[in-house]
């Protein structure tokens, strides 16, 4: 029935992938389905749509001649519609969209009415931009409307009801949908799109900017072909199930598409979103000497040498990206990163600023933005930018979580406490999220929720090492000192076992307790190994000497060490003092504090 709407070719192209099914048996077929949709969605002025199935294509091996595929067959209505599709497409490449759409007037065929009705629509984007860019600065875009969607809509929505839209028509009625918030209708519409014409990729791509989490995607009933292990592949990434998002991957690799720039790059994307950096880098560095002059993605390569303060590297990928195209909305946000790393935040925010006049919807400038005002103490601007980026997408966990920094900044927790737990849902297993949230707690003197939010923090696998650390001073201050001892030592054996250079400046805090801990329980052993430690540090040196004074003291007095109680659990035996003997416990019972 939804395969009725569509024309001819659409048809006989659903025939052609509708068996598929995920399978990528047949990779000649595929081929030619990737380059015929490749063509099409050019004709219509599709440019992404068409790049990212010759990208594709171009990962399979050539066909030879009597394989390639044929070209579209015309109908009555195309050869009358021809001249004036003709003139209209070159108009349109060359960005005229009113004059395009005045030619096309009255045109019957798919084709030409597709690209009369998405003339219209750029035509009010582009009139919607310049007014933007013209009268307000980059923190109030969205203001301003695109006054053509509601005419659009009407029209669309009648050929919609007498089932006369194709799967590109249905895919732009999609996005007239989106642009007025109509959620719930254009999810219903692309779907559709999708079952007509599952070749184009662009109406999976939308679909995936509308699903918000794992529930929503369950219940859409997707046509069952190759395109949809794409579409998966990536809306697991989007959604943070990078595991998933890399099993699928790897399947995509193995069917054949080994050779895909697309695929490589999104791998590198997942690896930068579960904050495996190394791994991101050298992919990032394969796909740069595979595809020298790409732009896209680049911006992420260079939050990954941000963060690992390669200042060098991103000098290099700046002045690199600035000389295939300063002007690329990726490149601004090259050279802000690199201006940020050089702490110069005020140029760095340019930049930012200059990315989102060219792309008002580009995410990753907005939450850049936001950081670089937060440098700059002006959290009001920071607010707006990270609100912007949510605007844009809900799912940008890093925006939920830098307004929760400038509520902090601002001290307001109960604000602070609802941005965390909105970034916490959208990583449940970034440690970061849950010590923000435990932090958040205390203030608010809910100590019972801080602690299952550190204890948690420290499950997960803590990337800062700070969880344990706040998690015993808690108990120092409910006086539980024995789960302070506890999560003292888990720190110790923690910090000595990744074989850090320890320039923690918790760890003498953490001796300085365990040495007063034992002393109050008469285990002169630990103490004094704990004591000696606390020597090594500059700020505990002298408390540690004068413990050690007072151990000693108490030996001559012909003090014993305590038998009765019991350690609760022994220092690591390269930590202890030479000769020093530990009492070796059972493992820690941290059950009291797990959530």
């Amino acid at each position: 029935a939804v395969i009725g709407r569509a024309g001819a070719m659409a048809a006989a192209m659903v025939a052609a992938v509708a068996g598929g099914g995920g399978d990528f048996s047949d990779l000649r077929e595929i081929k030619k389905q990737l380059l015929s949709v490749a063509e099409r969605s050019r004709e219509r002025g599709l440019q992404h749509s068409g790049k990212w199935a010759a990208e594709l294509a171009f990962a399979l091996e050539p066909l030879p001649l009597s394989e390639l595929p044929p070209p579209p067959v015309l109908t009555e209505e195309d050869a009358r519609d021809l001249d004036a599709y003709t003139l209209a497409k070159s108009y349109f490449d060359l960005k005229e969209y009113d004059r395009a759409a005045y030619f096309l007037r009255g045109c019957k065929s798919q084709k030409a009415y597709f690209l009369y009705m998405y003339s219209r629509y750029l035509s009010g984007e582009k009139k919607k931009d310049d007014e933007t860019v013209d009268s307000l600065g980059p923190l109030e875009k969205g203001q301003v409307k695109n006054e053509a969607l509601r005419e659009l809509r009407v029209e669309l929505s009648k050929k919609h009801k007498a089932q006369e839209l194709d799967g590109f028509g249905l895919y732009l009625y999609g996005v007239v949908l989106r642009k007025l918030d109509l959620v719930k209708e254009a999810i219903d519409v692309f779907v559709e799109a999708a079952h007509v014409l599952p070749l184009h990729w662009g109406a999976w791509l939308e679909l995936c900017n509308l699903i918000t989490d794992k529930e929503m995607l369950k219940f859409l009933s997707l046509p069952d072909t190759w395109m949809k292990e794409f579409f998966l592949a990536h809306i697991y990434t989007e959604l943070q199930l990078i595991e998933e998002a890399l099993q699928k991957y790897q399947s995509l690799i193995d069917a054949g598409f080994s050779k895909s720039t697309y695929i490589i790059s999104q791998i590198a994307v997942a690896y930068h979103n579960i904050r495996d950096i190394d791994k991101a880098l050298s992919i990032f560095n394969e796909l740069r000497k595979q595809d020298p002059f790409r732009i896209e993605n680049m911006d992420t390569f260079s939050n990954l040498l941000y963060v690992r303060s390669m200042k060098p590297e991103l000098s290099y990928l700046a002045h690199n990206l600035c000389e295939i195209d300063k002007y690329r909305v990726e490149t601004c946000c090259v050279i802000g990163n690199y201006y940020s790393l050089r702490s110069q935040h005020e140029k760095a925010a340019l930049y930012f600023q200059r990315a989102l006049k060219l792309n008002p919807r580009y995410l990753g400038a907005w939450t850049l933005m936001g950081h670089e005002y937060m440098e700059m103490k002006n959290t009001s601007a920071a607010i707006q930018a990270y609100r912007h980026a949510i605007e844009v997408n809900k799912r940008d966990y890093r925006a939920w979580y830098g307004l929760g920094q400038t509520y902090e900044i601002l001290k307001m927790p109960f604000y602070c406490l609802y941005y965390y737990r909105r970034a916490h849902q959208l990583r449940p297993n970034d440690s970061r999220m849950l010590v923000a949230l435990g932090e958040c707690y205390e203030k608010l003197n809910q100590l019972v929720e801080s602690k299952k939010c550190y204890w948690r923090a420290y499950a997960v696998g803590d990337v800062e090492k700070m969880a344990l650390v706040k998690l015993a001073k808690l108990h120092e201050q409910l006086n539980e000192s024995e789960q302070a001892a506890q999560c003292y030592i888990k720190y110790i054996q923690d910090i000595y076992s990744c074989g850090e250079v320890v320039e923690h400046l918790e760890v003498s805090t953490a001796f300085r307790y365990l040495a007063q801990y034992y002393f109050k329980c008469k285990l002169w052993d630990e103490a004094s190994a704990c004591a000696q430690k606390c020597c090594a540090f500059n700020d505990t040196r002298e408390e540690g000497k004068a413990l050690l004074r007072q151990i000693l003291q108490l030996r001559n007095q012909g003090e014993t060490s305590s038998t009765d109680v019991a350690a609760p659990f022994f220092l690591p035996a390269s930590l202890s003092a030479n000769n020093t003997p530990t009492r070796r416990v059972s493992p820690l019972n941290l059950s009291s504090v797990t959530p």
